[in-house]
């Protein structure tokens, strides 16, 4: 538990962690390439550790020297079987992007976490991998891990996902590698494309395109002989950037500089909402690096106003809307956010999370089907937070501390580890 309370002036410059998503894509690119795989700013949280653990069980020489993560890979077809199950943690991506690998692999392996992990749906990898011809079922057949995983002979197909997940689509193009023929994923709006840039790296045969007439997407892989290793520099993590930019624009007299951090359309939905609150953001530095874009954020204190989030935009700022609720109890006016159900399968069904977190706070805020219905500008006071072990909300509630009255306990703010271990050290840099 750590105890927070309203502050002011936050100044100076933060540089995030890693992004998460890549660096996991690192480690698990990094395995199955042949060579070495070097990647600086690796993310040292939880989940990731849990990727690396996993293909070090699989035959895997792994490297990690903090500020740099070596990786010695075999190949496309060099992993060995593990001994024993693999341990995900509490990683989503983990136990989803392994899964496509791990049914085109000649050995049997099992898959299991932590209880929250254990009780996330799994049906939305396991219906087009087995469709494919994969071999992966849910053990205690409730569509959830363990997973049981035996090996298949996979074809190419066609997938229309239902869902516009990253996850789901990086899950069928990397078994696409084992496939025998083309495979490809439609989502009804583009996720994030972390892998297909970085495959593409990697020397896979990936592309994709929007379809002109409609939001979705496609993205195609063939097999291939192999994968290269290379050399990777993790830009910073938008999504654990997003509380450091909320921070800024709430708590009084602030100005910081958020720097190196990545800003792919695909997970910079932040940005745009910031703005149609009326935020006073500057980008500076774009660049694009390794098929990233990537920029320093100046953010200054905003009075923010209500807003709509909806449609295409919610793949693209799913993991912030924490932060973004805690923005829009700040804002005048109501800010209505929707097309979200996604949110109820996340660490916690962060639509309850959020909700009964807020209220406890005093913000008017009604939780919906699909997402919530925020009347801001009501202040704020202090209360004891139920984390839930979830790191997003963890992070996201501790910003609202800095803004309410009295004193704001996070209860097992240690779960911060998974993705920001030294987020709490960071504000020391501020104040």
């Amino acid at each position: 538990m750590i105890e927070l309370g309203k502050i002011t002036g936050l100044k100076g410059e933060v540089s995030i962690p890693g992004d998460k998503s890549i660096s996991h894509r690192c480690i698990m690119f990094g395995s199955i390439a042949k060579g070495k795989t070097e990647v600086s700013n690796f993310l040292q949280g939880a989940d990731c550790l849990a990727t690396i653990n996993c293909f070090r069980q699989m035959g895997i020489e792994i490297e990690n020297k903090k500020d740099t993560v070596i990786v010695h890979g075999k190949g496309l077809h060099g992993l060995h079987a593990p001994t024993e199950i693999l341990d995900v943690g509490n990683s989503g991506t983990t136990t989803r992007l392994i899964s496509g690998i791990l049914v085109g692999q000649p050995f049997e392996s099992k898959l299991s976490g932590d209880e929250s992990l254990n009780s996330r749906p799994m049906k939305r990898i396991m219906e087009p991998l087995n469709r494919m011809g994969g071999n992966i079922s849910s053990i205690l057949r409730n569509g959830c891990a363990p997973l049981y995983i035996a090996p298949g002979t996979l074809h190419g197909i066609h997938y229309n996902s239902p869902v516009a997940s990253a996850q789901v689509k990086s899950a069928i193009l990397l078994a696409g590698l084992y496939s025998d023929s083309g495979t490809s994923v439609t989502e009804p709006s583009l996720s994030r494309n972390h892998t297909e840039l970085m495959l593409k790296e990697f020397g896979a045969d990936i592309h994709s395109q929007h379809e002109l007439d409609t939001t979705k997407a496609t993205a195609s892989i063939h097999p291939c002989e192999e994968l290269f290793g290379q050399k990777i520099a993790v830009p910073g993590d938008i999504s654990s950037a997003a509380y450091f930019i909320a921070a800024g624009l709430l708590v009084p007299d602030s100005e910081i500089l958020v720097k190196n951090t990545g800003i792919n359309s695909t997970r910079a939905g932040i940005l745009k909402v910031c703005e149609d609150m009326g935020a006073d953001i500057t980008l500076i530095d774009q660049r694009t690096e390794g098929g990233e874009q990537i920029a320093d954020i100046l953010v200054r204190t905003s009075q923010l106003h209500g807003t709509t989030i909806d449609g295409d935009i919610i793949p693209t700022l799913i993991d912030e809307i924490p932060i973004i609720a805690v923005m829009a109890a700040m804002a005048d006016g109501t800010t209505i956010i929707k097309d979200a159900a996604e949110l109820k399968v996340k660490e916690t069904n962060r639509i309850e999370t959020v909700t009964d977190n807020l209220k406890a706070m005093g913000c008017d805020i009604t939780a919906t089907d699909d997402g919530m219905i925020i009347n801001g500008g009501n202040p704020l006071h202090g209360a004891t937070i139920h984390t839930l072990l979830d790191h997003r909300i963890a992070m996201a509630f501790s910003i609202a501390a800095l803004t309410a009255d009295g004193t704001t306990k996070i209860l097992d703010s240690k779960c911060v580890d998974v993705s920001y271990p030294t987020f709490y050290d960071t504000f020391e840099e501020l104040l």
